[in-house]
């Protein structure tokens, strides 16, 4: 890949899109990143994730569901990685992880863009939310498109895995099957992994976890190892989770999906192709030591 090829990336202000960016600017890709809000953008990443700051050669501003907004940005673009989809905010998933996604392939197909390359998530195509759902109807989009597709599946981040922090830090940790695995992957080891795709130029679909496999239990003690506390676990019956998830759904059902999806992943086994170099024990400490813990 020449050195001065153009990647846009959509979803650069996430904790995963930062790492992409940052990746690409290293490799010497001029960036296009888009963004709501540049301000937000060149501030300081979530979970030690970077600022764009200097990272950025040209900014597309603006909201992804805006169809206006979206149907040109890929003008002048060889290649796209996106990382966008919801996290925490109120958003619909069919309107960011499958419609704002297949309007800028839509954009892509129309300029002639080389390579999409698409973060889903392993399991997509089996867990009942409405989150993956919309993923793998993107997903299914992208690889029937005439642009050549990489799409990644990563069992989870490591900025997921400070739910299991949060918990440890309260004390105890709950789980509903802790012998299941996982092998979460930090931003920077998955940004290289995208990139290395994207500049292979090969199409298919790839599952890739971090370094290191664990238990849901593992995962307890990894973060009370670095809290420097005894482990606390507590099993909880997952026989409880549908009437919670249907309860939680009368009043949001946002909030209850993220729970589905959740859950799902903490039920049944997401494990990739081990790849990078980053341990989530010192990931852990780092944030313990930022926090003053």
């Amino acid at each position: 890949m020449t050195k001065h090829r153009t990647t846009l990336v959509a979803g650069a202000t996430g904790y995963l899109g930062r790492f992409v960016v940052a990746e690409l600017h290293r490799r010497g890709h001029k960036v296009r990143a888009i963004t709501r809000s540049r301000e937000r953008a060149v501030s300081p990443g979530p979970w030690d994730s970077p600022s764009l700051d200097g990272l950025v050669d040209d900014w597309a501003v603006g909201e992804v569901t805006n169809p206006a907004f979206i149907a040109d940005v890929a003008e002048g673009v060889d290649d796209v990685i996106s990382t966008l989809g919801v996290t925490k905010q109120k958003a619909n998933p069919w309107d960011i992880d499958h419609r704002a996604n297949l309007a800028i392939l839509r954009s892509a197909e129309k300029y002639g863009v080389k390579h999409f390359c698409f973060v889903n998530v392993i399991g997509g195509d089996q867990c009942p939310a409405q989150l993956t759902r919309a993923k793998t109807a993107f997903a299914q989009e992208l690889t029937a498109s005439r642009i050549s597709s990489q799409i990644i599946n990563p069992p989870g981040y490591f900025s997921d895995m400070t739910q299991i922090l949060q918990m440890a830090k309260k004390g105890r940790v709950f789980l509903f099957r802790p012998e299941t695995r996982i092998n979460p992957i930090h931003g920077a080891d998955l940004a290289k992994f995208c990139i290395d795709r994207l500049t292979d130029g090969e199409e298919g679909a790839w599952n890739v976890g971090g370094p290191e496999v664990f238990t849901w239990k593992g995962l307890a003690e990894c973060a009370f190892q670095a809290l420097q506390r005894p482990t606390r676990v507590t099993t909880v019956s997952p026989a409880i989770l549908s009437p919670l998830i249907g309860v939680l759904g009368l009043f949001n059902r946002r909030k209850a999906d993220t729970l589905r999806f959740i859950s799902w992943n903490m039920l049944h086994d997401c494990v990739g192709e081990p790849f990078g170099t980053h341990g989530l024990l010192d990931f852990y400490k780092d944030l313990v030591q930022k926090d003053g813990d």
